[in-house]
C-alpha cells in the first residue's frame, strides 16, 4: 500500500473525519446506506456527470435503501490520497485515470501503453469485453474493486511556447505527467522531461514555469482553463487512457449481494451514459478553445509510435502483462 506524505496524510484525515467519514464510508442511518465517492474533476466535466447519474440510478434502484454522496474538485484528496483512503476503508468509492492506479495495480499498466489501441471501436472492445472485466477485478487484492471504465478520449500534448510537431520538439521540455511509470517512460522515451504534479496544482505550475505544457484529453484542457496559459494544443493522441470507478472492497464486502448487483449494474448503466456525454464534451471543448486562441495542430502519429516502441519491450519479461498486451492486439 503506497503512504502519502505524513502532513498531508494528517490533514487529509482530519478533513475525511470532519466530513463523517470516519472508518467506514458505508454507514448505515435509518436503513439508509451512504457510500461516500471522491474524485479530482470539476463538477461540469462529464465524468463527473456520469457519476451523478451512477446516484440517481443506485437510488431509484434501491428504493432509496442506498445512496452515493459525491465530493469533486479534489474535496477529499488527490487520486493518490483517494486510492489510499479506499484501501484502508476510510472513504467508499473514487474515480481515478488508469494513470495513477497502475500504482497500485501493476497489471493495469497495460492501459496506460502509448498507440495501445488500433482506434475507438477496438477501444471499446477491450474496455467493456472479458479483457476489462479482467482488469477491473485485478486490484481486489490491494482492496481496489474496479466496477467500470469511464471514457477519457485521447491524451496530447498542450504547450506554451511551441507545439509539438514531433518528438524532436519536446527535447529539452519539462512535461507534466501523472504519477505514472508508464507515463513517465513515454515522455522520456519521446525527448521530453516528465515532471508529475497533482492535477490541482498544474494551473499555477503551467503559470509560474514549473513545466512546459503537459497532456490530456480536450474536455480536459478546456474545463481546467489550461488553455488561458498553453496556447498551442497537438492532437497526436499518444494514449487512450481510461478513468477508472472503483469501490474499496472493505466496504463492498460489506454490502448484500442485491446491493452489490445494484451498484454494478448502475455502474455499466453511468458506463455507456458517459460515453456520449464525452462526444459531445470533446467537440464543444475544441471549439471553445480555439475561440479563446489556441492553436491546434494534428502531427502525423507515425514518429511518435516509433518513438515508445521500447516500452512495449520491456514487458518480454513480465508474463502476466505480456499476456494483456498480446490479448489486446489479437482483438479484431
Amino acid at each position: 500500500m503506497k503512504k502519502p506524505d505524513t502532513g498531508k496524510r494528517a490533514i487529509l484525515l482530519c478533513f475525511v473525519l470532519f466530513c463523517g467519514l470516519g472508518f467506514s464510508s458505508c454507514v448505515a442511518d435509518r436503513s439508509v446506506t451512504v457510500i461516500k465517492l471522491g474524485h479530482g474533476l470539476d463538477p461540469t466535466h462529464p465524468v463527473h456527470l456520469a457519476m451523478q447519474f451512477l446516484a440517481e440510478q443506485v437510488s431509484q434502484k434501491s428504493e432509496g435503501r442506498m445512496r452515493l454522496d459525491i465530493y469533486p474538485s479534489e474535496q477529499l484528496g488527490s487520486e493518490r490520497e483517494c486510492l489510499e483512503l479506499l484501501q484502508i476503508g476510510s472513504l467508499g468509492m473514487t474515480k481515478v485515470s488508469c494513470s495513477v492506479l497502475e500504482g497500485f495495480v501493476p497489471a493495469m499498466s497495460v492501459l496506460s501503453l502509448p498507440f495501445l489501441f488500433r482506434d475507438e471501436a477496438h477501444k471499446f472492445q477491450v474496455l467493456e469485453g472479458e479483457i476489462g472485466r479482467e482488469l477491473l477485478l485485478e486490484g481486489e487484492p490491494f482492496w481496489l474493486r474496479g466496477l467500470c471504465y469511464y471514457d477519457a478520449g485521447s491524451r496530447s500534448f498542450y504547450t506554451k511556447d511551441k507545439p509539438i510537431l514531433a518528438p524532436a520538439d519536446l527535447r529539452g521540455l519539462k512535461i507534466r505527467t501523472q504519477e505514472s511509470p508508464t507515463s513517465i517512460k513515454m515522455v522520456q522515451a519521446l525527448g521530453g522531461s516528465p515532471t508529475p504534479i497533482a492535477w490541482g496544482e498544474l494551473y499555477s505550475a503551467l503559470q509560474q514555469g514549473v513545466v512546459d505544457g503537459a497532456e490530456n484529453n480536450p474536455p480536459s484542457f478546456h474545463l481546467s482553463r489550461h488553455y488561458e496559459v498553453c496556447k498551442y494544443y497537438s492532437l497526436d493522441e499518444h494514449t487512450a487512457v481510461p478513468d477508472v470507478l472503483l469501490i474499496s472492497t472493505r466496504i463492498w464486502n460489506d454490502l448484500s449481494p442485491e446491493d452489490q448487483a445494484i451498484l454494478q449494474e448502475s455502474a455499466w448503466d453511468s458506463e455507456q451514459y458517459e460515453k456520449k456525454l464525452w462526444k459531445e464534451a470533446t467537440q464543444r471543448a475544441l471549439e471553445e478553445v480555439q475561440k479563446a486562441g489556441v492553436k491546434i495542430f494534428y502531427p502525423e502519429k507515425s514518429p511518435f509510435a516509433e518513438a515508445v516502441e521500447s516500452l512495449y519491450a520491456e514487458y518480454q519479461e513480465q508474463p502476466e502483462i505480456l499476456r494483456f498486451i498480446r490479448e489486446i492486439q489479437s482483438i479484431r
